[in-house]
């Protein structure tokens, strides 16, 4: 259920049904030439929407802009701080704890987010003690994906506009995607960048990590599947 679309007359009743909030929290920037600006808000909003298929949760509006410093400088990047998508995300938080919800999960689509969760869901653990807050960005992913990737990771952590995500995009959105300007750039990220702040644009012209030209429905939806039933376990146990 799609909680913007609920009317004051009857969401109370339906938040005593659920008590779970879905926070689909992504970005907006570059993701190459086969892949929306919006890569990270559509991904988040789709899996945000199978969650609530499976837990009976409330699908909150999306929080449609992140911390993407690493990708300011890139045509179309939108860049906000930690410090404003932390306070935002306590402000939400404690609204809906104030509306009777006790679980709150946010569903990231983008890595440079995480920060911020954190350090959020660290603060509504103090001022919201009986709500549980999960900040997931796809739980269990990793060993999926070592599982179907054909080519290396370009990075320990980091996967962009690559064989992997473009797998999730073809499997959760096909239509924004365009395989025919899909490109292979696999950079030569240096350690540095794990220890000092690194603009991309140091390492790579495209802001693609990886062979989107691989990229499959199929290695998608079974990396997808698998953080889903993560997700579910995480909320409900």
């Amino acid at each position: 259920m799609h909680f913007q679309f609920e009317n004051s007359v009857d969401v109370k009743e339906k938040i005593e049904k659920s008590k779970i909030a879905i926070l689909p929290i992504g970005a907006v920037e570059a993701h190459g030439g086969h892949l929306p600006l919006g890569t990270d808000n559509i991904l988040a909003e789709r899996l945000a929407e199978k969650l609530a298929e499976r837990v009976n949760g409330l699908v909150l509006p999306t929080l449609p802009y992140g911390q993407v410093w690493s990708l300011r400088n890139f045509p179309g990047s939108i860049n906000i701080s930690n410090h404003s998508l932390i306070n935002f995300i306590v402000d939400i938080g404690e609204s809906l704890y104030k509306q009777g919800f006790k679980t709150f999960a946010m569903v990231n689509g983008h890595l440079g987010n995480a920060t911020a969760m954190k350090e959020a869901a660290r603060e509504l653990f103090e001022t919201c003690p009986e709500m549980k807050v999960l900040y997931l960005f796809y739980p269990g992913m990793n060993k999926a994906a070592a599982e179907v990737r054909e080519t290396k990771s370009s990075h320990g952590t980091y996967f962009h506009a690559c064989e992997i995500e473009t797998s999730y995009m073809l499997y959760l959105a096909p239509e924004h995607v365009n395989m025919d300007r899909a490109i292979t750039d696999i950079p030569e990220i240096p350690m540095s960048a794990d220890v000092t702040p690194t603009p991309w644009e140091e390492f790579t012209s495209t802001a693609v990590l990886g062979d989107a030209k691989l990229a499959t429905e199929e290695k998608g939806k079974y990396i997808i599947d698998i953080a889903l039933d993560n997700m579910v376990k995480l909320i409900t146990n």
